[in-house]
């Protein structure tokens, strides 16, 4: 931890001296899961290209520079059927420093039993083309090179999938940006629940003012509804009682490793209280520095209630 400490520091001052860009390399055995590695640096926003050919290699660090902000964090995942590049790996990378692109070695491994037991699982055939267990000795002694020089091995054996993200986020010479983004929903419950919601509040215990006849054709995007749902009493209460529980959930779906989380706010016919108490969550959120887009389903439907 100390030598990894070490090198992040020295990374962090070289990279505000010298470069904007970061390439992560992702590779390693076969089977111990640098496909879930290559997600995790999607969710912390890399831009990311999966067996990339190697003669591409060092044409892509020039699309690297060439892209300005777009591409300033990137993961390229390597496996044994990019034999050459392994050869070639410390003149690629040279190249890559001679561009001023900070780079950083992630190698995968697992035990050998485990690697056994995968393949079989999912009755992948082993890149060598040779059997399993075979194939597994060989890539090992093939891999032998890049692994002595990696700046970091995960040993995945007895890894979860959100362990995995939060040790792939902890060996990053940068920092990572973890952001969960929240997606908000109104709907009118008449229309269905949205499919896709982590979690639904439902809102029709509010006073509603589709029978307030001066409220009855507006929505809850107008300020005099918002003022008639904001003003009772229940409506302040229970969005203390939302902005609680998720101040005490989001960091830990965070640090679960979850990158997207859908709300789903329901009244009657989606166009009023649901609208409302949807807004005022969406506020809460973006001043405590969540990305939040917020979805208002129903509130073109033609027939009110």
């Amino acid at each position: 931890m100390k030598q990894i400490n070490k090198k992040r520091k020295i990374f962090n001052r070289l990279q505000k001296k010298i470069s904007k860009f970061l390439c992560v390399i992702v590779t390693g055995i076969s089977g111990a899961g640098k496909s879930q590695a290559i997600k995790c640096l999607e969710d912390f926003e890399f831009f990311c290209v999966d067996n990339l050919p190697a003669p591409l290699i060092p044409k892509f660090a020039d699309l690297i520079l060439e892209s300005g902000t777009s591409m300033q964090k990137v993961a390229l995942g390597i496996d044994l059927r990019e034999g050459k590049f392994f050869k070639d790996l410390s003149k690629d990378l040279q190249k890559f420093k001679e561009k001023k692109i900070n780079t950083w070695i992630l190698f995968l491994d697992a035990d050998h039993g485990t690697l056994v037991k995968r393949f079989s699982e999912t009755r992948r055939r082993h890149p060598t083309g040779k059997g399993i267990e075979e194939g597994i000795k060989e890539e090992r002694k093939s891999l032998r090179e890049i692994r002595a020089e990696a700046d970091k091995i995960i040993d995945t054996t007895n890894l979860t999938l959100s362990e995995l993200k939060e040790m792939v986020a902890s060996s990053l010479p940068t920092t990572p940006e973890r952001n969960l983004h929240i997606s908000i929903y109104s709907f009118g419950y008449k229309y269905g629940i949205p499919a896709d919601a982590d979690m639904v509040w439902d809102v029709r215990f509010l006073p509603n003012p589709n029978y307030v006849p001066s409220l009855h054709h507006k929505t809850g995007l107008s300020q005099a509804v918002r003022n008639y749902v904001l003003k009772k009493k229940e409506a302040p209460l229970f969005l203390k009682k939302i902005f609680s529980i998720l101040s005490f959930c989001l960091p830990k779906y965070i640090k679960e490793g979850k990158s997207h989380l859908t709300i789903a706010i329901g009244c009657t016919g989606g166009r009023h209280r649901s609208v409302t108490i949807a807004e005022s969550l969406a506020s809460y959120l973006k001043k405590n520095e969540y990305p939040v887009a917020i979805h208002h389903r129903d509130l073109d439907h033609s027939e009110i209630l």
